[in-house]
C-alpha cells in the first residue's frame, strides 16, 4: 500500500508539489486569521436573565423575580439546565442549552418567554436585561484607572462618557463593565428641622425637583404658516440652579429648595470599589464575545487606547492588570521557535550523518508543511487555537523532526 502510494506521488510529482504548495499558502492564510483563545470554550451556549430590585431582600427577589422568571422559561426548547441566584436587590437567571445550539437562536426563544413574564413582576423591580453573549472565560483585558488630579466622580464621568463608548465600539467586544465607578447625580438633602420650621411636606420638595429637571410639553402655537411647539426646558442643570427651584410662594415671595435643604452633587452609595495599585480607582472589565479572537480583540483595545491617550494626561491607564492573551503570545513564540530549532536540527544532522543537501532540504521543508497542514484541517473543523492545542503542535514539531530523520535514514 505503501509502495503504491510512493509510486503513484513518484509519477505525478508536479501535482504533489502543486498540492503542498497550495496546503501551505492556505495553512498560512489561515494560520492569520485563526480563532485563537487562552482556553478552550468547555461550557455549552448559555443565556443570562438579570432583573435589578432595589428595596427587595433576597428572599423577596427569588419569590417575586426569579421564581416567575423560572416558570416562564420551563419547557424552553433545547434547554436543558435552569438555575438562579437571587441576592439582595438583583436575580439573576441561567438557561444552558445543548452543545451546537446557534446562540441566537436561543436568546430569541428566552426572548420570547421573558417578554410573556415581565408584567407579572412587581413594580419595583426593572425590565429584565438578556446580558450580551459571551464565552466561558469571557475577561480578556483588566484596565485600571488612577488620577490624583482628578476626582472620583470626574474619572468615573471619563470612563463611563468617553472611553467605555470607545471600547464597546470594537468588534468582539461583549461588554465593558466598570468597577469602582461613581455616577454623578444631583442629591436634595432635606433637613428636618428646616422643613418643619418652613411649613412644607415631602411631597412639596418632590413636586419642586420634577418640575424642575423633567421636560414638559406646553402644547403648541398655531401661526400664519407654521405651527410652533411649546415645551418647558429644564433649568436645573446643576446643584445651584437646582437650590433655586421655588417650592411654594408666600407673601409674594418663594420659598427655595436650597432654604430647606442641601443640593449637592454626589453619587449612589457604593456596593463595590476599585482599588488600583493600593490606591482608590476605577477598574474596567472587558469581555469578549465567543466567536472573538482573543488576540485580535485585545490588541483592538490597546490601540484604542493609545488613540484616547491626549485626552487621558491627567490619568495613568494600566492595561497590564490582567491580560490572558500574553499566554497566547507566549505560547505562538513557543511554537515557532520549537519549528526554527527542529528544521535547523534536521538540516545539521543528515548534513553531518548523511552529507546529502537535498535529502536535508526536502526535510527540513517537510516540518512546517506538517504544522501548516495540520493548521488546515483543525480550522477546517473549527477549532479554536488555544494553549493546549498549541502545545499538542509543539510537542507534533518534535514526533515531525524525528520522523524526516528517521524517514531519510
Amino acid at each position: 500500500m505503501i509502495r503504491a502510494i510512493l509510486r503513484a506521488c513518484l509519477r505525478h510529482r508536479v501535482v504533489v508539489l502543486v498540492l503542498a504548495v497550495v496546503a501551505m499558502v492556505l495553512g498560512v492564510d489561515l494560520a492569520r486569521s485563526a480563532r485563537i483563545d487562552a482556553f478552550p470554550e468547555l461550557a455549552p451556549p448559555w443565556v443570562e436573565i438579570q432583573t435589578e430590585a432595589q428595596g427587595l431582600s433576597s428572599l423577596e427577589v427569588e419569590t417575586l423575580v426569579s421564581r416567575p422568571l423560572e416558570e416562564s422559561l420551563i419547557g424552553l426548547p433545547m434547554s436543558t439546565t435552569l438555575r438562579s441566584k437571587s441576592v439582595l436587590g438583583l436575580s439573576s437567571v441561567i438557561v444552558l442549552f445543548e452543545p451546537g445550539t446557534d446562540p441566537f437562536r436561543a436568546r430569541q426563544l428566552v426572548q420570547e418567554r421573558v417578554s410573556l413574564a415581565a408584567p407579572r413582576l412587581p413594580t419595583l423591580a426593572s425590565a429584565p436585561v438578556i446580558l450580551s453573549p459571551t464565552s466561558s472565560t469571557s475577561r480578556i483585558l483588566k484596565i485600571g484607572l488612577r488620577s490624583d488630579a482628578m476626582s472620583p466622580l470626574d474619572l468615573s464621568d471619563l470612563a463611563r462618557w468617553t472611553i467605555r463608548p470607545r471600547l464597546m465600539g470594537i468588534p468582539g467586544v461583549a461588554n465593558v463593565a466598570v468597577w469602582g465607578e461613581r455616577r454623578r447625580e444631583l442629591q436634595v438633602q432635606v433637613d428636618p428641622d428646616r422643613l418643619r420650621a418652613a411649613g412644607v411636606a415631602i411631597a412639596d420638595i418632590t413636586r419642586a425637583v420634577q418640575a424642575a429637571i423633567s421636560p414638559i410639553s406646553g402644547g403648541f402655537v398655531d401661526g400664519p404658516n407654521q405651527r410652533l411647539a411649546v415645551s418647558h426646558i429644564a433649568a436645573a442643570v446643576d446643584a445651584d440652579s437646582l437650590g433655586d427651584a421655588p417650592l411654594v410662594f408666600r407673601g409674594g415671595a418663594a420659598l427655595r429648595l436650597r432654604d430647606v435643604a442641601d443640593v449637592v452633587e454626589g453619587h449612589p452609595p457604593l456596593i463595590g470599589d476599585g482599588v488600583i495599585n493600593d490606591g482608590p480607582g476605577i477598574l474596567l472589565i472587558v469581555e469578549k464575545q465567543p466567536w472573538g479572537n482573543t488576540l485580535q480583540v485585545t490588541h483592538a483595545v490597546e490601540a484604542e487606547l493609545e488613540a484616547l491617550a491626549p485626552a487621558l494626561t491627567d490619568m495613568v491607564v494600566d492595561p497590564t492588570i490582567f491580560r490572558p492573551a500574553t499566554f497566547v503570545e507566549r505560547a505562538l513564540d513557543n511554537l515557532r521557535r520549537a519549528m526554527g530549532i527542529g528544521v535547523a536540527l534536521v538540516v545539521l544532522v543528515l548534513l553531518l550523518f548523511e552529507a546529502d543537501l537535498r535529502a536535508a532540504l526536502i526535510s527540513a521543508t517537510a516540518i512546517p508543511f506538517s504544522i501548516l497542514t495540520a493548521v488546515l484541517v483543525l480550522t477546517a473543523m473549527g477549532t479554536t487555537f488555544d494553549t493546549m492545542v498549541l502545545a499538542g503542535l509543539v510537542i507534533a514539531v518534535g514526533e515531525v523532526v524525528d520522523d524526516a530523520i528517521i524517514d531519510v535514514e
